[in-house]
């Protein structure tokens, strides 16, 4: 990390829950999604080698293929340096790796991630959707660590499902769709104020210490989901589904 004026900070954490390492999952995946969106709009092949080298990397580096999880941070040789998880970012990184690998075409590259989005949804969904229909915020070989309810991982996880739905054609992972964003309308929207509260706390209850909005709070992941849903849902509804093609994988 740099400071203002391009000297080396002593400190490469941009917030209190991360390591001072030198390369992080969130940064490659943030990468990945401005990068796919560069090349939407330009078609520039060196942005496209840009964005096929992010998804191998996910694929080689980042991904635990032992898990379905991704891990979180890194030396400088790639040398892994954290053991817990966060269900958001799995199922978030599920739904962006298919569509990096979609907007850069071929047969080869999309089948390949949709097989690993598949198994990250089912991570996800397996260990991490609690029974109140939202998605838990952190896990650790296996187990939940941390069963409080950011915004962000819900409003990821109603798109990841609903992507592990078109992919699989299998009603789990609509189903698991649904259950969030009644997660979302029951306990995250705020309806006298306006806008999400930023968590739920175990008891049921928004945190009182945290703002609606800061640096690292807006409407950014909210508005992404209503957006992505809408699209969704509509190429679900127009597709019966006998004609939606499900991934072939290995059990």
């Amino acid at each position: 990390m740099r400071r203002r004026d391009w000297s080396e900070a002593a400190d490469s954490r941009l917030s209190e829950r991360d390591m001072d390492e030198k390369k992080s999952m969130n940064n490659q995946l943030h990468v990945l999604e401005g990068f796919t969106n560069l090349f939407r709009a330009t078609e520039d092949p060196r942005v496209a080698e840009r964005v096929r080298e992010l998804v191998e990397l996910f694929k080689q580096r980042i991904l635990d293929p032992r898990t379905g999880h991704l891990h979180h941070f890194f030396a400088e040789q790639w040398r892994v340096r954290s053991d817990t998880y966060t269900f958001g970012h799995d199922i978030e990184a599920s739904w962006l790796l298919c569509e990096a690998a979609d907007v850069l075409g071929g047969a080869a590259l999309p089948q390949q991630v949709r097989q690993v989005a598949l198994r990250m949804a089912q991570v996800a969904l397996k260990e991490g959707l609690d029974s109140d229909g939202g998605l838990c915020y952190e896990g650790k070989a296996g187990k939940v660590i941390d069963r409080r309810k950011e915004c962000w991982p819900q409003a990821e996880a109603v798109i990841g499902f609903l992507n592990a739905f078109e992919l699989s054609v299998e009603a789990k992972y609509l189903e698991a769709a649904r259950r969030v964003w009644d997660y979302i309308e029951d306990h995250l929207v705020d309806r006298v104020h306006g806008e999400w509260f930023w968590r739920i706390n175990a008891d049921g209850s928004p945190d009182p210490d945290l703002p609606k909005v800061s640096e690292w709070k807006g409407p950014y992941h909210g508005s992404r989901a209503c957006l992505e849903t809408l699209r969704r849902l509509s190429q679900i509804r127009s597709s019966s589904s006998p004609q939606i093609q499900p991934v072939i994988h290995d059990e």
